[in-house]
């Protein structure tokens, strides 16, 4: 798997004789793979009915072809879309983009400077604030619900069914 510097150049050769053949022959010896269309009208009796394309489309030959309307209409509909595309593009996504910049730069501006300086303060004050509440608590907490269960432990209630 080396580097290969030489370009080998690729070619079709066909003889004139097979280019200009058709292909009809080859299609000939095959067999018919539909069966065909059954006639609904053995008779004729509706043979004075000549309904072209024309009629149903109701477009002059003259006037338009089919291709053409619908080659302008797909033309129309490509064009439309991308002025479309611009426009929402320069009144919604530009100014959106902007407008969600800045606010996630307020939000990120708020983080470093006022959310995580709280948190890092009271990380450093809660090994005080624990041992201020650990002695406040043994000092009024503790000794008032112990004199209250004291008291109210001389209290006997009895149930009497009648």
């Amino acid at each position: 798997m080396g580097l290969e510097k030489e370009k080998m150049e690729t070619s079709v050769i066909m003889d004139e004789d097979e280019f200009n053949r058709s292909i009809e022959p080859i299609l000939e010896g095959k067999p018919h793979v539909y069966s065909e269309v059954p006639d609904r009208d053995p008779k004729d009796i509706n043979a004075h009915l000549q309904v072209g394309f024309e009629d149903i489309i109701a477009e002059p030959i003259s006037t338009h072809s089919f291709d053409r309307v619908w080659i302008s209409s797909h033309a129309v509909f490509e064009l439309v879309k991308f002025i479309f595309y611009r426009i929402l593009t320069t009144f919604l996504a530009i100014p959106m983009a902007f407008i969600a910049g800045i606010v996630f730069g307020i939000l990120s501006c708020i983080h470093i400077w006022v959310v995580m300086p709280v948190i890092q303060g009271c990380m450093m004050t809660l090994p005080s604030i624990h041992v201020i509440w650990t002695s406040l608590m043994d000092m009024f907490i503790v000794p008032f619900f112990f004199s209250i269960g004291r008291c109210l432990s001389s209290i006997n209630v009895k149930t009497v069914q009648n």
